[in-house]
């Protein structure tokens, strides 16, 4: 393995990751036959299939599970070289890689613009992951310099640091029982609807199961979905009622497509992080976005919410 190139091996994590050539060839901006051309000369190099294919799908063969730890490790160590090299150069410029879970997406772009006005000359790269142990997986793996969530992961040593308040409340259709209802509405009353729900490892799943065993509350599950949007379409299709972040909804509250009753022990006020790894050493770039957002965060989300962002922490 001589002859190995870095570009193979980032083409065959990538791959390796999502197990699509096409979708690696979306994430390196490459095209997927230049995607198969550099996996198939790294399994020339290597001397032994690194994938099964059929079709158009594609899994790892045991040879290639082997090489992917070694693999991650040898660009993880890059990155790193990289960082501590740019604390050298100071915030000339540099490569910023942010993970963040989906339910931040509704607000961490705008954000991340704002950075950029400031930063032009950094490179910023988003890695958006469905939940939060799939975010926690790539900060295992060392692909991402900082991580934003709800909920800091207690399986690594990092350094997590709250930034702003992360409110969960029920939603349900402007027309519903729920909505109509004039003054508090209790704890035991959600017990009567049918709730479609975020996916077990998400952290709004987390939530909402916590503020139900709070209140001795089993709920009726009707539906499991690992897509915000895909549960506020059925919500405000009349397919139940969900528990999610305030901030996923602010279009639609605002739009009349989707309210938010007043229930009882609600909004569960939780706070937004800031995460690194503390075994990783942050670059110039990573260390201004992490000071931009702990000093922008709370009064960006203020603004971009209004009177629907609570301020505190409740729970």
């Amino acid at each position: 393995m001589k002859n190995v190139t870095l570009r193979q091996l980032r083409v065959f994590a990538s791959a390796a990751k999502h197990l699509s050539f096409g979708k690696a060839a979306e994430e390196l901006h490459l095209t997927p036959p230049a995607v198969s051309m550099q996996v198939r000369e790294l399994e020339q190099q290597v001397g032994l299939p690194l994938f099964d294919r059929t079709g158009r799908q594609v899994a790892l063969t045991v040879t290639g599970e082997y090489l992917l730890v070694y693999v991650r490790k040898i660009l993880a160590t890059l990155k790193d070289a990289e960082d501590a090299v740019a604390r050298f150069r100071g915030l000339q410029g540099g490569r910023l890689v942010i993970g963040m879970v989906s339910t931040a997406k509704y607000f961490l772009p705008r954000l991340l613009a704002q950075f950029r006005e400031e930063h032009p000359e950094v490179e910023i790269r988003l890695v958006v992951s469905g939940n939060r142990e799939q975010l926690v997986a790539a900060m295992q793996r060392n692909e991402v310099d900082l991580a934003v969530m709800g909920r800091p992961p207690r399986e690594i040593a990092t350094r997590a640091e709250p930034f702003a308040a992360h409110p969960h409340v029920i939603v349900t259709p402007p027309d519903h029982a729920l909505a109509k209802t004039m003054g508090h509405v209790p704890a035991l009353a959600l017990a009567n609807f049918p709730f479609i729900v975020r996916e077990p490892g998400s952290g709004t799943r987390a939530a909402m199961e916590k503020y139900f065993a709070d209140h001795r509350i089993e709920p009726r599950i009707a539906m499991e979905m690992a897509s915000n949007e895909s549960i506020k379409q059925a919500v405000m299709a009349g397919l139940g009622i969900a528990f999610l972040s305030l901030h996923t909804i602010g279009l639609e509250l605002k739009s009349g497509l989707l309210a938010t009753p007043d229930v009882e022990g609600l909004p569960i006020v939780r706070r937004w992080y800031v995460v690194n790894n503390l075994a990783k050493v942050l670059s110039p770039a990573a260390e201004a976005f992490r000071y931009f957002i702990l000093e922008r965060g709370e009064s960006f989300l203020a603004k971009e919410f209004g009177t629907l962002q609570p301020t505190g922490e409740t729970a």
